[in-house]
């Protein structure tokens, strides 16, 4: 599948490709032609986030730090100045082209405790609603362990995920994944991964570059997230001008194989999920509405059975008591029995905020024992 097909698509790109390493400051000729490579995906209306590397490096030029290894907290001073240096590069690249930059810092653990993955989730859905071009990097100024080995790759997959892009480009100082180390002259570039197997582990280098803090093991430890969610991935060469469109002109990249579809991918986790918190019943009306591809709406429910949390897993019974799916809640037991069997335009009032209009949104739902379109 060409990047042209995709729906939803993360790119990440590192230091070594934003940010020269003698001067310290934006390679402003290669960001704007990225910046076109974007605008060109979004005039056919397909989706960009972009995971962006670079607030450390920039932030060493502006605070003139040394340019051997920081200690902790200088690098957390530099990401704090390199920040504001780095939204704005992106942002004056973008505007020529209509394109609104909104700045989210996210670090793992974001995207892996269930509330704050919840919580970041919907900000991004939402500012992509909005058309606006979410601009993730590693909250560097409060993370500590992430500092000092670097995982902008690893995050990428997580936010691929999160989100249910279909496609996640990792844009590398090397156009894929060799055999051998691509600088001897020996290696071959594989082209096709379906299956993350111990050779393929093996060829991964540990090298980092001047700038980055990963290298191929971390792009394979990323593979492995994005090919479990449904997420193609593809790593290919940043070192040229238009890197996406010379992507999409068939330049030489390794692409990793998905399993199955974002949506199925999610849908297959939740079925699976052993740790339920609650339960909900339904009455028919609501059944018919599950079985027919819906969200589950509040007026449909009838009890509520538990004690369970925004983003618990819970299960859905029918009216005869029948296990038929299970889902994350987006309200608390306690919002539950409130609003449940009321529509969803009274929750405001009801609660006091205006939260999701579903009690469980269908593409945090999995059907179980019924037959769905």
């Amino acid at each position: 599948m060409s990047i042209k097909n995709a729906r939803r698509l993360v790119v990440k790109l590192g230091s070594y490709l934003l940010v020269d390493p003698d001067s310290g400051r934006i390679n402003e000729s290669w960001l704007t032609s990225l910046a076109e490579d974007f605008a060109r995906l979004r005039k056919r209306s397909q989706e960009v986030v972009i995971v962006s590397s670079g607030a450390v490096a920039l932030g060493r030029s502006v605070l003139k730090l040394p340019a051997n290894d920081l200690r902790l907290e200088e690098s957390q001073a530099a990401a704090a100045a390199g920040q504001i240096e780095l939204a704005r590069a992106w942002s004056t690249a973008l505007q020529p082209h209509d394109i609104n930059v909104a700045q989210v810092l996210l670090t793992l653990g974001d995207t892996e405790e269930r509330r704050r993955y919840l919580n970041a989730r919907a900000t991004l859905q939402a500012l992509l609603r909005c058309r606006a071009m979410p601009l993730i990097n590693e909250n560097d100024t409060v993370s500590t362990q992430q500092i000092r080995y670097g995982d902008n790759d690893r995050l990428a997959a997580r936010v691929a995920s999160m989100i249910g892009a279909d496609t996640l480009v990792l844009l590398s100082h090397v156009d894929g994944l060799y055999t051998k180390d691509p600088t001897s002259g020996e290696g071959e570039l594989v082209k096709q991964v379906n299956v993350l197997t111990p050779e393929i582990e093996n060829m991964a280098s540990k090298g980092t570059s001047a700038l980055g803090r990963g290298g191929m093991k971390t792009k394979l430890q990323a593979a492995r997230i994005a090919m479990a969610a449904g997420c193609r991935m593809i790593i290919a060469s940043g070192k040229v001008s238009s890197p996406l469109g010379r992507l999409e002109s068939g330049a030489p990249s390794t692409s990793f194989a998905p399993l199955g579809t974002p949506i199925t991918a999610r849908k297959a986790w939740i079925a699976g999920s052993l740790d339920t918190r609650g339960s909900v019943s339904i009455d028919a009306g609501a059944v018919e509405a599950l079985r027919h591809g819906k969200s589950l709406l509040p007026a449909g429910v009838r009890t509520v059975t538990g004690s369970f949390g925004r983003g618990d897993m819970i299960l859905v019974e029918s009216p005869s008591g029948e296990e038929i799916a299970r889902g994350l809640a987006a309200y608390s037991h306690r919002d539950a029995l409130l609003i449940m069997g009321r529509k969803s335009d009274e929750i405001p009032d009801i609660l006091g905020y205006h939260g999701r209009d579903e009690l469980i949104h269908r593409d945090d739902l999995a059907l179980l024992g019924i037959e769905g379109d």
